[in-house]
């Protein structure tokens, strides 16, 4: 978010201004300060929009030091806000990077703060008017990603970049970045609220209605008979444009929201242009052939004698305008114009829509609307002197979550196969069970994938962390972006959300849950060396799976006031004690892992039965599964107990009934169902088809 007024600084930036005053005035300096701007001797007040305090060697001025929370306060994980102090020079080289401010839930699986400030520290001396890369780069800048905190390393990217760029513009830098020589350029940090109307009001969103007899007329003229138009009501809204230049703040800001409109700007290649787009109506001005082909046919972009065309690399979803009194469009975008684009934004330009419908002889009949735009001298400053734009020719760039899947593309593609896999098991899962010597081989294999590969290497543990902070980020303006940064996670959440509807909670407890395979492994080597089991009375067991219940309550509880009380209680989850971090944790943590685990080598899944608030949630919607995929026979329970005392969680009821908020789909219990040695009622029908069969043979 953009927070340029002055007079509301944040409490924890009054803290900083006061040590750099104390500072210049002579008295011990904290260290940040420094280390931020190592070559400065003292600092100034903080002042103008965005704030920023300048910092001197001498009588002579060497930058600005500056509060990545006061220029784009924007989040992390779960929107959770970020504070650096940023030094930048007047070249617009960064001098240095130091961490004020975290609540990153993510960071406490034990990524700690002192990672974070060291991946902050790597932007000193780079270039912010240049492109800075995170992961390798052949060529340019780059820094890395902390490892099992990507969603963290993005974040805190965005906010160094977007707060340097903002303070360089606002201060007119020799490399700011902004239109170059003689033209106007943009007023891009200036921001207050206003509403949808306000912004339509004074000519920064402008609107085009297209009915649908206008629609019809104009494409018979262009050789269209009967175009589709014609069907609807002669008033009815075929299509309906919205456009805006949402580069700058007071509009982009405004529809888009703060934080999301510093994150475009700061991903985006220095000079880009931000064009917002929102269609209702009977007509999509986005049409489908786009995903395929990777160009929008139907709207483009002309300026003069220039025409521009857009393309999804430059398309950005936009899932609800922030404006209030704002619309809900059916469909509404943003497009990142690259400098090489070679789009004014200081001049006027036009949206123009086609529409299309077939010739009866053949072709296509064509209709052209227009959509004129014309900034508002509002969003515009007087021209600086003629000044070189920095260089920059690696185009623009995707989103922070387009980056990640990038370099997260190897394991999401392992993922998908081990998710087909398990899919095939529980689909096939008759003749799995059919089959005893399979069925464990598949088991076993599937486990040990989970637990080695998807826990241990690529650290997909879920977590009900992850819950918590869904739901921190519904009642703190919800964004899918935070969410998107963590790739393996979100196609997992996906996948558990999908199967719950199938196959409730089992899919993922017994199949993905890299700690729930640990606990069974460890058991099963249990059993070979003959350590005695505990059978827990099923009395007594229905009266302590409630514990779990009660556990994810009370977080969801907490969750509601400050999100750190709700992560550090979730502790109680060892997965990131035993799976994403190895056991390289204090001594406390280690060692409640291992009770459990201990625990675990008498009474199976011990952790999943009694304890585990993620199992408590995702076992909350499992009564709306549509199918019942796990057979019974009638003796099931009556007299038979075979398949409950063999049930590794105690899911099966003493009447034979499988409760599916315990189930963990393991198919134990279904392969002792066609087992014709084991299962009584097997061994029943067996029989009965025998003498069935001596009967119609001894007939006359």
């Amino acid at each position: 978010m953009r927070n340029h007024r002055a007079s509301e600084p944040s409490r924890a930036f009054v803290l900083v201004l006061l040590v750099l005053l104390l500072g210049g005035a002579g008295a011990p300096s904290d260290p940040g300060p420094r280390a931020a701007f190592p070559g400065a001797d003292r600092f100034g007040a903080p002042e103008g929009a965005p704030p920023a305090a300048p910092a001197y060697r001498g009588g002579e001025l060497l930058g600005y030091l500056l509060s990545t929370k006061q220029v784009t306060a924007g989040g992390g994980y779960g929107a959770r806000p970020l504070d650096v102090l940023v030094g930048l020079g007047l070249d617009c080289r960064i001098a240095g990077a130091e961490l004020l401010e975290q609540h990153e839930p993510i960071l406490m699986i034990g990524v700690g703060a002192d990672a974070l400030a060291g991946f902050v520290r790597q932007y000193a001396g780079l270039d912010a008017a240049r492109r800075v890369r995170i992961g390798a780069a052949p060529e340019g800048q780059s820094v890395q990603a902390i490892s099992r905190a990507t969603i963290s390393s993005f974040a805190l990217h965005d906010a160094i970049l977007g707060a340097a760029r903002a303070v360089a513009r606002a201060r007119g830098l020799p490399c700011a970045l902004g239109a170059g020589g003689g033209a106007a350029r943009l007023e891009l940090d200036a921001f207050r609220p206003e509403g949808w109307e306000e912004l339509r009001a004074a000519g920064s969103v402008a609107r085009l209605r297209i009915t649908a007899a206008e629609a019809a007329g104009a494409l018979r003229r262009a050789g269209a008979p009967n175009p589709a138009a014609a069907l609807l009501p002669p008033d009815a809204n075929y299509a309906t444009l919205y456009a805006a230049l949402a580069t700058p703040a007071q509009i982009g800001a405004n529809l888009l929201g703060q934080a999301e409109h510093a994150r475009l700007l700061a991903d985006a290649a220095p000079g880009s242009n931000l064009v917002f787009v929102a269609g209702e109506g009977a007509y999509s001005f986005k049409g489908t052939s786009w995903v395929r082909t990777g160009a929008f046919d139907r709207v483009q972009i002309a300026q003069g004698e220039r025409t521009i065309g857009l393309v999804a690399a430059q398309h950005r979803q936009v899932e609800r305008i922030r404006a209030a009194g704002a619309p809900e469009p059916r469909e509404a975008a943003v497009f990142v114009l690259p400098p090489e684009s070679g789009f004014d934004p200081a001049l006027p330009w036009r949206l123009e829509l086609a529409v299309s419908e077939r010739r009866p002889e053949g072709g296509p009949a064509l209709a052209l609307f227009a959509l004129p735009y014309a900034l508002p001298e509002r969003h515009l400053r007087p021209a600086p002197p003629a000044e070189a734009a920095p260089e920059d020719h690696e185009g623009a760039a995707a989103p922070p979550w387009h980056r990640a899947w990038e370099l997260r593309s190897g394991r999401l593609a392992v993922l998908a196969l081990a998710l087909l896999a398990v899919c095939a098991v529980v689909l096939l899962q008759n003749p799995l069970a059919r089959r005893p010597r399979l069925w464990r081989a598949v088991r076993l294999s599937g486990l040990a994938f989970t637990l080695g590969w998807l826990g241990w290497y690529a650290g997909a543990q879920l977590s009900v962390v992850n819950l918590i902070s869904f739901a921190a980020a519904l009642s703190t303006g919800f964004s899918w972006e935070p969410f998107l940064l963590d790739p393996l996670g979100f196609v997992l959440w996906a996948f558990v959300a999908a199967s719950l509807l199938f196959w409730a909670r089992g899919v993922f407890c017994g199949w993905l849950c890299p700690f729930g395979a640990l606990q069974e492994l460890l058991n099963l080597v249990a059993r070979r060396l003959r350590v005695p089991q505990v059978t827990v009375p099923f009395a007594l067991h229905e009266r302590l799976w409630p514990a779990k219940y009660i556990v994810f309550l009370v977080l969801l509880g907490l969750s509601l006031g400050p999100i750190e009380a709700a992560v550090a209680a979730a502790e109680v989850e060892p997965f990131k004690t035993a799976i994403t971090l190895h056991f390289q944790r204090p001594w406390p943590f280690v060692a409640y892992a291992l009770a459990l685990l201990t625990g675990g080598l008498f009474i199976e899944r011990m952790f999943c039965r009694y304890l585990c608030p993620l199992g408590a949630a995702l076992a909350l919607p499992a009564r709306i599964r549509v199918f019942d995929w796990l057979k019974r026979h009638k003796q099931c329970g009556a007299p038979c107990q075979l398949c409950a005392r063999s049930c590794p969680v105690q899911a099966i009821h003493p009447e034979g009934r499988i409760n599916p908020n315990e189930c963990i789909n393991c198919l134990k219990c279904q392969t002792l169902y066609y087992d014709e040695q084991a299962c009584p009622a097997v061994r029943l029908q067996i029989k009965l088809r025998g003498l069935a069969a001596v009967g119609a043979g001894g007939r006359p």
